[in-house]
């Protein structure tokens, strides 16, 4: 009797420290929670607050008692923010097309075809990763100009269509698959593009399609090379389109209107992101494990 009482004792012990532990964490990221989101609350609440409800406020309020939507149909009236969605979708579609069209072999042949130098290419390839970001923006900058590619679509898309890192990442999901289905393949007079395309694609899909969104996040929130490389109305995109509403729409002291033009251009984004979530974490996790 005194086991089972003594075995009883332990059991709710660690129950206890267990429920304790869960509370912990669940509170610790209840809170981290609220920190992150708090931020997205602000902008879409300050978004429906009129332009003189905000400015009256001398302490910030948490809720507004009288919401409006006036500042949406500002936003697009402004400037031409529709014109700024449009071009945005254009160079995103583009880009993400073209770098699947170039990094899928890329990333297929440093995985399974045989050639001299493989190693040494793609270790040169990677160490590309290495080079700050600014000194290849000046770099296609002289080159994009000296084409006279500016405020245009391929000097905007060029540039973007080739990324080391979404290689690398392929590259390992490719080398996961077994050599026996290549080797099976070639046996049967299968090509290398067929087995590419009709055995690799589809076992790789997922980190595929982490790649695919990832990169329509990356082009949609694009803004220096954009900037840079763009000085005409006709082809901003939303992120220029923020500036230009800045200095040339609202003004400087219209924040409520400002907040409405970032939901409008933040929503599309959150909403894809939310959606596919978990094909994302999927697709990383295959990409990034060998075995």
């Amino acid at each position: 009797m005194r086991k089972d009482s003594d075995y009883g004792k332990v059991k709710s012990a660690a129950r206890a420290r267990s429920i304790i532990s869960k509370t912990v964490v669940y509170s610790l990221l209840t809170l981290w929670g609220l920190i992150v989101l708090f931020p997205f609350y602000w902008m879409l609440l300050t978004s429906v607050k009129s332009y003189g409800a905000y400015n009256s406020e001398y302490i910030p309020q948490f809720f507004t008692l009288s919401p409006t939507v006036q500042n949406y149909f500002d936003a697009f009236r402004a400037v031409p923010l529709a014109k700024y969605f449009l071009n945005t979708i254009i160079f995103t579609v583009a880009t993400t097309a073209l770098m699947l069209i170039v990094i899928v072999p890329a990333a297929f042949a440093f995985a399974r075809l045989n050639f001299r130098g493989k190693n040494g290419v793609f270790v040169a390839f990677l160490s590309l990763m290495m080079i700050p970001t600014e000194l290849v923006v000046i770099t296609n900058f002289t080159t994009i100009t000296n084409l006279g590619w500016r405020n245009t679509f391929i000097g905007l898309i060029l540039p973007s269509v080739v990324s080391v890192f979404y290689i690398y990442l392929l590259k390992e999901n490719f080398e996961q698959v077994p050599d026996e289905l290549y080797l099976a393949a070639k046996v049967d007079g299968t090509t290398d593009f067929k087995y590419l395309m009709r055995v690799l694609v589809p076992i790789c899909r997922p980190t595929i399609v982490t790649i695919t969104i990832l990169k329509v996040i990356e082009c949609w929130n694009s803004y220096v090379w954009p900037r840079l490389i763009t000085d005409d109305e006709a082809y901003y995109l939303v992120s220029n389109g923020i500036q230009e509403i800045r200095e040339n729409g609202f003004g400087r002291d219209n924040i409520p209107a400002m907040m409405a033009a970032v939901v409008v251009i933040s929503a599309p984004l959150i909403i894809l992101f939310l959606i596919f979530r978990n094909k994302i974490m999927e697709g990383v996790a295959r990409g990034g494990t060998k075995g």
